[in-house]
């Protein structure tokens, strides 16, 4: 079985999001297909290495405001999709 590190990136804003911090969902067993982020009141822009770094590891990630992102990911769910959300509060 895989460990998973004990490592918890303090994350206040969308600028805080970075490779070591999306790193704990490419662990997650079993994988999952999309990660939904909230990035709080509105949808911020990523930086699109960590994007595509996502995508190669064959996770798709979508980014919305908080608000969206958690109705997204209760849609997924229903749907019974592997997904794994990061939320901002608003």
């Amino acid at each position: 079985p895989r460990s998973v590190p004990a490592v918890s990136p303090q994350i206040g804003s969308h600028r805080d999001i970075s490779h070591e911090s999306l790193s704990l969902f490419r662990l997650l067993e079993p994988r999952i297909e999309i990660l939904v982020l909230g990035t709080g009141d509105r949808v911020e822009r990523l930086h699109p290495a960590m994007l595509k770094q996502m995508r190669e590891c064959g996770i798709a990630v979508e980014v919305q405001d908080t608000a969206n992102a958690c109705a997204t990911f209760n849609f997924l769910m229903s749907e019974k999709r592997m997904v794994a959300a990061g939320l901002i509060p608003p």
